[in-house]
């Protein structure tokens, strides 16, 4: 396994794949050729600076866009299909200051499903243990305004949590938030390694968290600048990142490497 390389999960079944995707707005490509998989139980961080194409492929992901070329696997199905095992939690979530709504309501829209007629037993349970793996039972019936910009992150990562999804997605889940909120963020994702497949995206290229296993960047394909394909960076250890980020552990991105998409499976794949 090549150094840098941290996954303990490549003989589990492949939750997401990417197979020679390509995409593009009108004329003006996006992706060519982009290849890479997520293994069940993953921790793997998305990176690239703005604009590099990563919302694209976070639409790709969630069905919210179709390839133009390749194909796209998303637990065994199309991506319009297997998005229902996904906890979405999105970089902007508007909201109306004035709505009077608690930290808990918002947290039970996660349970919320079509044709539902009422909460039961395990929606109440579900929700108060979101609420606890965020840290956040002691502010269940706070007015959800009256949060900083850090709790209601959490907030809505304890929403995403709440309906038990097998695999959680996070854009820039850090964005505006304070080191308390960001410390607290990745002790509850720590909780979760290895139990819930997680990709986090970010535009942070330098450092990504400890609990990665492994980081894809979507990176240019060539001189040209045409187009992007997505690439696996190697990760080591570091000190040289700020002492607050990620709750105070953070890998090194190692931009000059590029693994194979396989290197990190048995010989035949994990299928």
């Amino acid at each position: 396994m090549p150094t840098g390389y941290t996954s303990h999960h490549p003989d589990k079944p492949f939750v997401l794949q990417f197979d020679h995707v390509q995409f593009s707005y009108g004329q003006v490509p996006v992706l060519e050729a982009a290849s890479f998989h997520i293994h069940e139980g993953e921790f793997v961080a998305l990176v690239g600076p703005n604009g590099a194409g990563k919302t694209t492929v976070l639409k790709l992901v969630l069905g919210l866009a179709q390839p133009n070329g390749g194909s796209i696997t998303l637990f065994g199905s199309s991506p319009r299909i297997g998005r229902d095992r996904i906890g979405y939690v999105p970089q902007h979530a508007d909201y109306d200051p004035t709505f009077p709504i608690s930290v808990e309501e918002v947290v039970r829209m996660g349970r919320i499903r079509p044709f539902m007629r009422s909460y039961g037993s395990k929606d109440y349970d579900a929700v108060r243990k979101a609420l606890q793996t965020m840290e956040l039972s002691d502010l269940a019936k706070r007015p959800y305004h009256a949060l900083s910009g850090g709790q209601r992150r959490r907030v809505l990562v304890a929403r995403a949590l709440s309906a038990g999804p097998d695999m959680l997605v996070l854009d820039e889940p850090t964005s505006n938030m304070d080191a308390d909120s960001e410390r607290r963020l990745f002790a509850a994702l720590g909780a979760l390694k290895g139990k819930t497949t997680v990709l986090i995206v970010t535009h942070d290229t330098g450092f990504v968290s400890s609990l990665t296993d492994r980081v894809l960047c979507v990176g240019d394909v060539g001189p040209s600048k045409i187009g992007r394909t997505i690439v696996q960076h190697r990760i080591e250890p570091t000190k040289d990142a700020p002492a607050q980020l990620f709750g105070g552990d953070a890998l090194k991105v190692l931009h000059d490497s590029s693994l194979d998409d396989d290197c990190c499976c048995p010989p035949g794949g994990a299928e």
